[in-house]
């Protein structure tokens, strides 16, 4: 068995450790393998190990392994989107995590009806006061969502957040609850044409927390992968 291989093995235990201290299903928890910044050999190694899902922060990088991977693996983005790299970014993702303005959903969508697709999109809410994160405010979230619901190329598949890097995991939590909370109240608003089905929480520092809080998408990079080498 490879390190990788091991390390996905132990990722897995850990998730339906979590799942079973919450009220989530470890069956219906989405694991995403976080590949940014790794060779495709090890990417190789992790499909092999069972990995499905592939999560990239850069467009070009991701269009660079998806030529050598292509439809083997479902490719996500979870990284900030530039408007004008979605006429690639559509071509290579199978959903999009970071949408955090109208103009990034009408371009989203523009591209895809062009090709004849339909993109799952999560919605990006900032709950951290950092300056770096990306995402809309919480109080503003539903009328986006509403606007989204509107266009033809996107679904609006539920919401992501990125909280404020913590040592302890159960700093996080509030951000996760937050999180968690405005997902209930939108779904008792009943948008017509949106489907909360995801929360994206979690990343190898954080997932159980994650996960016990309520979420069924996990974003584990580190974990799986090692380290990335600093800059």
């Amino acid at each position: 068995m490879t390190a990788i291989a091991e390390n996905l093995m132990r990722v897995r235990e850990r998730i339906e450790s979590a799942a079973a201290r919450s009220t989530m299903d470890a069956a219906d928890i989405l694991l995403i393998a976080v590949s940014k910044t790794k060779p495709t050999s090890l990417l190789e190694e992790a499909l092999a190990a069972g990995a499905t899902d592939l999560g990239e922060n850069r467009v070009q990088e991701a269009v660079e392994k998806h030529g050598e991977i292509g439809d083997r693996a479902n490719w996500h983005l979870i990284g900030h989107l530039q408007t004008n790299k979605v006429k690639h970014a559509v071509r290579v993702f199978d959903m999009i995590h970071s949408v955090d303005r109208l103009q990034l959903g009408q371009e989203i969508s523009k591209r895809c009806e062009a090709l004849g697709k339909k993109m799952p999109v999560l919605v990006q809410v900032k709950t951290s006061d950092e300056e770096s994160k990306s995402g809309i405010a919480p109080a503003e979230a539903e009328e986006l969502i509403g606007h989204l619901a509107g266009l033809p190329g996107i679904m609006v598949m539920g919401l992501m957040t990125i909280p404020a890097f913590a040592d302890d995991p159960n700093d996080s939590r509030p951000a996760f609850s937050e999180l968690r909370k405005l997902r209930d109240r939108l779904v008792a608003t009943a948008i017509d044409g949106v489907e909360m089905r995801y929360l994206s929480m979690g990343m190898s520092n954080d997932f159980e927390a994650a996960i016990e809080e309520g979420s069924n998408l996990v974003r584990v990079g580190t974990a799986i992968f090692g380290a990335r080498p600093q800059p």
